[in-house]
């Protein structure tokens, strides 16, 4: 009886004592490695890896405190990812706080609707917080880093701003974007109009790449797709400039010349029938939606009028005279 009264005070004090410890440990100042001191915590991390990640830098003494700490409190996946400032001391449960409450600084890439995906290798390169893990590298290369099963990159990453923190990799966010593209393509594909002369998402795709370009009025999306599949179903020649532009490449001077319409490859929709091969830009959601949810029109011809709208007509004559008049307000 006696021992069981000495091994029940023992536990208790025991217990007073490692409360109490965790108390003064939890509450008492934490001395920076550096002032003022910053880090990262990246996407993804879960608590142990946060925690071990600061008592490796030696702001915190170990990691299972923290650990305890957040547990008891439960926080444990309440942690944001984010770079982080500290100016002063602090006590771990500030600390913790201070990783729960979104406090963090976070970096931004706005991926812009119409880029080439040149133009996006070159933004991520130039960015000052990411690092890059694709230079030098061919577009091949990276769709392979990425797990992409797509053999060109054009079209294939998805228009809009992504939030990271600092030191992440360009390959991060080409991973998000891409990822985020190919959700709301098939979210889309799987609600398109019955019928469309479209045989998969990738030509959905292209389509939405070229509307992207002919306009950027919301109201006339819709009514350009119809315009294309209505060329498609009737084995007309789609003749958009856009695809005619970016298979030019460096080779245009922003003057389209007879000879340039006249001259054959792959991008010419002038010369050849049909979708080019593949996007010829990143095309936003409207013009995802708008490929595949086209206007009911019996229009085969446009003509932009010179303020971002465009003319729609049904028959060439028609359309003629639309380019002849808005084509003259425009010189």
């Amino acid at each position: 009886m006696h021992t069981l009264k000495r091994l029940l005070l023992y536990a208790f004090f025991s217990t007073i004592l490692i409360i109490g410890w965790f108390y003064l440990h939890v509450h008492s100042s934490i001395t920076l490695p550096a002032k003022p001191y910053e880090f990262s915590i990246r996407h993804g991390s879960n608590l142990k890896q946060v925690a071990q990640q600061l008592a490796d830098a030696g702001v915190i003494h170990s990691k299972w405190s923290l650990i305890l700490l957040a547990r008891y409190l439960d926080q444990g996946s309440a942690i944001k990812a984010g770079d982080y400032l500290l100016t002063e001391n602090i006590t771990q449960i500030a600390l913790l706080n201070y990783l729960t409450e979104g406090d963090a600084k976070q970096n931004e890439i706005r991926i812009v609707e119409g880029s080439t995906f040149a133009q996006l290798r070159k933004m991520l390169a130039e960015h000052p917080a990411l690092q890059s893990q694709t230079a030098g590298l061919s577009d091949q290369e990276i769709l392979r880093l990425i797990g992409a099963t797509e053999t060109a990159a054009e079209g294939l990453f998805f228009p809009d701003t992504y939030f990271f923190v600092r030191d992440s990799s360009d390959i991060e966010i080409l991973q998000r974007a891409y990822r985020t593209l190919h959700n709301h393509l098939q979210t889309y594909w799987e609600s398109r109009v019955e019928s469309l002369p479209l045989a998969s998402p990738y030509e959905a795709l292209v389509l939405a790449s070229i509307i992207e370009k002919e306009t950027g009025v919301e109201s006339d999306r819709a009514e350009i797709a119809g315009v294309f599949i209505n060329r498609l179903r009737k084995g007309m020649r789609l003749q958009t400039d856009p695809t005619l532009i970016y298979g030019l490449g460096d080779q245009f001077d922003g003057n389209l010349r007879k000879q340039d319409l006249l001259a054959d490859q792959e991008y010419n929709t002038y010369t050849r029938a049909g979708l080019p091969p593949t996007p010829i830009a990143l095309p936003s959601l409207a013009s995802i939606r708008a490929a595949l949810n086209p206007a009911e029109t019996d229009a085969l011809y446009f003509v932009a009028k010179g303020n971002g709208e465009s003319q729609f007509s049904t028959n060439l004559t028609d359309h003629n005279k639309a380019v002849n008049k808005y084509q003259k307000q425009q010189k």
